[in-house]
């Protein structure tokens, strides 16, 4: 079957709003890189814990979980505008208070936490606008440049962010942080009011029911577990970069984020349709093995080229959400965007602690082969059991499914 057309970037940009949503993220993602490395290096330097570090990083995620439990049905039940200024302007103020001079580390945290409950519908909305304004089949090619723009400000706002934290200070760099957050809710709001893309209140009661049809499809599940847990288990190793090499940290994040962009340009833009499924099993087995060679600790240039390659691997990711686009009925599809978005989150926050607390009473390299290790008995279990169920597909390829398990 011949592949079938694919939107190229000039027409994504030709979209009516695609540029102010991806204006607005691009802001976001920018003050959420600078405004972690800061704290991560800020907590490091207050308590010399490997564990509290990764937390101030990647704590926030761990508080995703109960957003996706309690507030999710807000992705397609709030408006789209006025939801993602208002996550942009509380994440300002939220920056700028962590920015407040002898603010304990406990407090600094608990703020952390409050960012990750808010951030936990961020996800679902800003996706499911994406998936309305460019249509399915688009989705995946809108997505990839997003997963680039997210490389690109990761790769500037770590290498600037480690400039700034040593030149500087890390609390002038959350200030910074929080400026960028009120240039995505000036942004956001060039976007159209739209209404809200299902009817009803957002509830609880609504959040579980639609988790509940989500989780209820075994082919879905298994999409979720591949998006969630390898991918988080490798996050937790990016967690301990601070504490496996403070001078190079930024360094390391930076050539982190290239390896992302450029597995997400190869999956989301070079590889044809027909390729695609088939590459996200190997796809995640590269996104942890070259984390096996830190425990022998090579220098920081072998480092940093190990550390891109294996984040090449992210671009597993587009893979598995084209699925969960086609499985997903349209009016769950911002939803389960979210869950999914959420889940990951929660699962890089998980790993993060995790891998802090193993690294805590070993040391960072050794917690980062752990993960790895742990990541790929995961790959390889969710690959017997999806090939076991749905074929020799491996579960990846993209069929509609049914609603039930």
């Amino acid at each position: 079957m011949p592949d079938t057309p694919r939107k190229s970037y000039t027409d994504l940009f030709r979209t009516p709003e695609f540029g102010p949503l991806f204006l607005s993220s691009s802001a976001n993602i920018a003050a959420q890189t600078v405004s972690g490395l800061a704290l991560g290096t800020l907590v490091f330097r207050a308590t010399g814990s490997p564990l509290l570090s990764a937390l101030s990083m990647f704590g926030p995620a761990l508080a995703q979980v109960l957003g996706a439990t309690f507030f999710l049905s807000g992705a397609d039940r709030l408006p789209p505008r006025a939801t993602l200024a208002g996550l942009s302007l509380a994440f300002a103020a939220a920056t700028a208070a962590l920015a407040l001079p002898g603010l304990p580390v406990w407090a600094m945290l608990a703020v952390v936490f409050g960012e990750g409950l808010i951030a936990s519908l961020g996800g679902g909305v800003r996706w499911g606008l994406l998936n309305e304004i460019l249509t399915k089949d688009g989705y995946l090619t809108g997505r990839s440049i997003f997963n680039m723009m997210n490389g690109v400000m990761q790769i500037a706002g770590y290498a600037a962010g480690g400039v700034l934290v040593t030149v500087v200070s890390p609390r002038l760099c959350l200030l910074l942080a929080a400026g960028l957050y009120g240039a995505a809710a000036a942004l956001a709001l060039l976007l159209t009011r739209r209404p809200p893309r299902a009817a009803g209140r957002p509830s609880v009661a609504a959040t579980w029911r639609a988790n509940a049809r989500l989780w209820s499809a075994r082919p879905r599940r298994h999409v979720y577990l591949a998006l969630w847990i390898p991918n988080g288990l490798v996050v937790g190793c990016e967690s301990l970069y601070v504490s496996y090499d403070p001078r190079a940290a930024g360094t390391l994040l930076a050539c982190a984020a290239l390896g992302m962009l450029a597995g997400d340009v190869t999956v989301g833009r070079l590889l044809p349709p027909r390729l695609r499924p088939r590459l996200g099993i190997p796809l995640l087995v590269l996104l942890a093995a070259p984390y096996l060679a830190l425990f022998l600790r090579p220098p920081l240039p072998v480092t940093a080229v190990l550390v891109a390659l294996a984040s090449v691997g992210f671009g597993a990711s587009l893979v598995q959400q084209e699925r969960l686009v086609v499985l997903t009925p349209d009016e769950l599809t911002g939803h389960a965007l979210g869950l999914h978005s959420a889940g990951m989150l929660t699962a890089q926050g998980l790993a993060a602690s995790l891998a802090g607390t193993v690294a805590q009473f070993t040391s960072p390299a050794t917690a980062m082969t752990a993960m790895a290790l742990v990541s790929l008995a995961v790959t390889l279990t969710l690959t017997v059991v999806s090939r076991r169920d749905a074929g020799a597909d491996g579960g990846l390829l993209p069929r509609r499914a049914p609603e039930a398990a």
